[in-house]
């Protein structure tokens, strides 16, 4: 079986394209069909479904996808382990909720940078519903959400993490010395909030207006970091994820308020497509992703 073959056979089924396969790999659109048909007559079955036009993997070619992967894995990783020394290079496009970028491009970017200069790489801040449109097209190769929990056989779920969530204010504010406050009562402070629609702050909308309640927001910006500093700073209150405000919580900056007739669910999911072949260049950044978001050092599964 020619390795070529599957590695084309592997870029249509990913890109659901013979077009945009041989532009990819560099060859004619006749020798991508032709590999195509070779590695089908070679395996007795029908891999696609042409249809108007249109491409898609049969169930067959589904089960042929999955060991078009190991082998296409193991042959990299044999000659990664012939090489004197592993140089990892490439391409990665990154889709994530705009309010984990601070956290992801801390000082361990730098080392990241350092130990992988090879790789270049593209982050788009996205809504969730816009993340998954475009790793369902190509378009981004591994995201990062925050949001309801995600659950879909289409997806690797890479690593997750139950999020706490607070409405914080400066610890000067009355409002930290209270015992407890409803959310009736809060909804008409000075609100500093990511943008509407935000992954956090669209979940937080969506409960208020099942309670028939609104949120006026006195500034609205898509850094979580500001907004954390602002309240410290008196300039109003806010929702924010715990690992956002952790620093002025320790450090007696800000005070969390007691708001109990309000709780939201909030996830973060590293997850990537099922189709998606992992390249070195994915893997090395996936745990970038795993060892700043998640904790766990980078070391542990290279």
């Amino acid at each position: 079986m020619d390795i070529k073959n599957l590695i084309t056979f592997i870029h249509v089924a990913e890109l659901n394209s013979f077009t945009k396969a041989a532009e990819k790999l560099g060859y004619s659109q006749s020798t991508v069909s032709f590999q195509i048909k070779q590695l089908e007559a070679e395996l007795d079955t029908l891999l696609f479904e042409r249809i108007n036009h249109t491409v898609a993997l049969t169930e067959m070619g589904r089960a042929v996808l999955k060991y078009a992967h190991q082998i296409n894995e193991l042959t990299q990783t044999l000659k990664e382990n012939m090489q004197k020394e592993k140089v990892v290079s490439g391409h990665v496009r990154l889709a994530m909720a705009d309010s984990l970028c601070d956290s992801l491009l801390g000082e361990g970017f730098l080392e990241f940078r350092k130990k992988y200069p090879g790789i270049t790489l593209k982050i788009t801040a996205a809504v969730t519903e816009e993340m998954f449109r475009l790793i369902d097209h190509n378009e981004a190769d591994v995201i990062l959400t925050l949001d309801n929990h995600i659950y879909n056989t289409e997806y690797v779920i890479v690593r997750e993490e139950k999020i706490g969530m607070h409405f914080v204010a400066g610890a000067a504010s009355p409002l930290a010395h209270l015992d407890s406050i409803s959310v009736k009562e809060l909804v008409n402070q000075p609100f500093i909030l990511t943008e509407k629609g935000m992954s956090y702050r669209r979940l937080m909308d969506e409960k208020l207006a099942g309670m028939s309640l609104e949120i006026q927001p006195v500034l609205e910006i898509g850094s979580a970091g500001l907004i954390c500093s602002l309240v410290e700073q008196g300039a109003g209150i806010s929702f924010l994820p715990d690992y956002v405000t952790e620093e002025g919580m320790k450090s007696g900056k800000l005070a969390y308020l007691n708001v109990s007739d309000f709780k939201i669910e909030i996830w973060k999911q590293l997850l990537y497509h099922r189709d998606k072949w992992v390249s070195p260049q994915m893997e090395s950044v996936i745990q970038y992703c795993v060892s700043r978001e998640f904790g766990s050092p980078l070391e542990d599964r290279l």
